[in-house]
């Protein structure tokens, strides 16, 4: 487990999300959100892709006893919603984004004609889909075993997008403490508990902007 961290750039870049776009044409919809603005809600009906122009977008799920876990956050080049090609399409989730964003729609139905046209492009996503399937039992077993401390430094080396020559890479997104603390499963004060000790470690530096060294991949991926 772990080398997601690597991958999760390489295959976005297989993706290649333009040529998609471009594919698709005329028939997609652009639209401008505010920050913290719902772009779908748990229990609507799930019948559009989005894709993430600018701007990040959190997808969270709530318990009965309104307990709130944030399962993924959306940067540039990301599709979501992808449960939209299921039989019985149901948003599980709710999506909303964290700054500013301009989110590009695609219904169901032109998705799907536009894969009949291309099997080509129509492989490429479900490659798409299936790693983003195993992103998510990662996760899982991630929340399970894994302490606190190694979730967060997963994650933040996630978000920074990881390649295998950047010793250096600053965050394309800004988090709160709050969010990262629902990301992980603990508490804020846990989580500014371990961002002190990455920074004093010197596997971050950490003044309004982010910035991760490749040490702390290598303690994230450390058994």
């Amino acid at each position: 487990m772990g080398d997601d961290i690597i991958m999760a750039t390489q295959r976005a870049r297989e993706l290649r999300p333009e040529a998609f776009l471009k594919r698709i044409g005329s028939r997609k919809v652009s639209g401008d959100y505010r920050k913290n603005q719902q772009i779908y809600a748990h229990g609507d009906a799930a019948n559009s892709l989005y894709y993430v122009a600018s701007g990040s977008v959190k997808l969270t799920v709530e318990s009965k006893r309104g307990q709130k876990a944030v399962i993924g956050i959306l940067q540039p080049g990301e599709f979501f919603g992808e449960c939209c090609l299921g039989s019985r399409a149901v948003r599980l989730s709710t999506a909303s984004t964290v700054s500013a964003a301009v989110i590009i729609r695609i219904t169901t139905a032109t998705l799907m004609e536009v894969m009949l046209e291309d099997p080509g492009l129509a492989a490429i996503f479900v490659s798409h889909l299936l790693f983003r399937l195993r992103r998510t039992e990662e996760d899982l077993v991630d929340q399970l075993f894994s302490s606190s401390e190694k979730r967060l430094a997963r994650i933040l080396c996630l978000l920074t997008r990881f390649d295998d020559t950047s010793k250096l890479i600053p965050a394309t997104l800004k988090l709160s403490q709050n969010t990262l603390a629902e990301m992980v499963g603990t508490t804020r004060a846990r989580v500014s508990f371990f961002m002190n000790r990455f920074r004093k470690l010197g596997m971050i530096d950490y003044n309004g902007d982010l910035h991760v060294h490749r040490s702390l991949l290598a303690f994230a991926l450390k058994a």
